[in-house]
């Protein structure tokens, strides 16, 4: 199922919001404990300089793109398309919910900065409600789900110890519904979902359910957040009209 909500203007939300801030990922991002097993830390002056990839998936790709983007440590981050073919690897294939695709964005991070289990941290509590089964507020189907996919057995390991943690805690009042899969495949989006978050603050679906999630990354986690976002395109976008949802 596509992506429904397209607002065209934040004012057009006053009456909506009222009655559905709940669904807000505003309303649900609190401070997790740091994980108990993490990723060795690498060293600052590695020669070269390291560079880790992991790869999630939350919901729609826009505002975990956007969050990652904001993240002090992290080189790259790119949407697209995990869990399925790369035959089916494209928007309009995956939003049927039939590819066995989710929305997901490879990060590539530097571990001397920001561990993985960092990112797994940021991930669990302002990218995403990882209570949601395959869905994300209002966006529903399979591609919607709450994925991890590991790049490595280290990384398998501190993912798996973290959600046992985390669901130990009762950090979240319901279980933890995030399947943790080895990646197969990684395929950028269309260049138009790239950047989405910042080339489109004004976009009703990004100002409701994506900026929250980048003020929740500067209030929570102030020490891990960096105010220019790194861009998939350094310079300027493609020119597309803002995608509707």
């Amino acid at each position: 199922m596509k992506k429904i909500l397209a607002w065209a203007t934040v004012a057009a939300l006053g009456a909506f919001a009222a009655t559905s801030m709940q669904a807000c990922g505003a309303e649900r991002a609190v401070v997790l404990p740091a994980p108990l097993l993490d990723e060795p830390v690498a060293a600052a002056d590695a020669k070269p300089a390291a560079t880790e990839v992991a790869v999630f998936s939350g919901g729609c790709f826009w505002g975990v793109q956007g969050v990652f983007q904001h993240v002090k440590g992290v080189r790259q981050a790119v949407s697209g398309y995990a869990g399925g073919s790369k035959l089916t690897a494209d928007y309009e294939t995956v939003s049927t919910g039939r590819t066995g695709h989710a929305e997901s964005v490879q990060v590539s991070f530097d571990p001397s900065v920001v561990s993985y289990g960092t990112l797994l941290r940021i991930f669990f509590s302002v990218a995403h409600d990882p209570t949601q089964l395959d869905r994300q507020s209002p966006d529903v189907g399979t591609q919607y789900r709450s994925n991890i996919f590991t790049t490595s057995d280290a990384q398998k390991r501190v993912a798996q110890a973290y959600i046992q943690q985390l669901d130990q805690a009762g950090v979240f009042g319901r279980p933890i519904v995030t399947r943790i899969d080895p990646l197969q495949g990684f395929y950028p989006a269309e260049s138009y979902h790239q950047d989405y978050a910042t080339l489109h603050p004004d976009s009703g679906y990004i100002a409701f359910y994506d900026l929250p999630k980048l003020r929740n990354l500067e209030r929570l986690y102030p020490e891990r957040y960096r105010a220019d976002p790194v861009l998939v395109y350094a310079s300027s976008a493609p020119s597309a009209a803002a995608a509707t949802r």
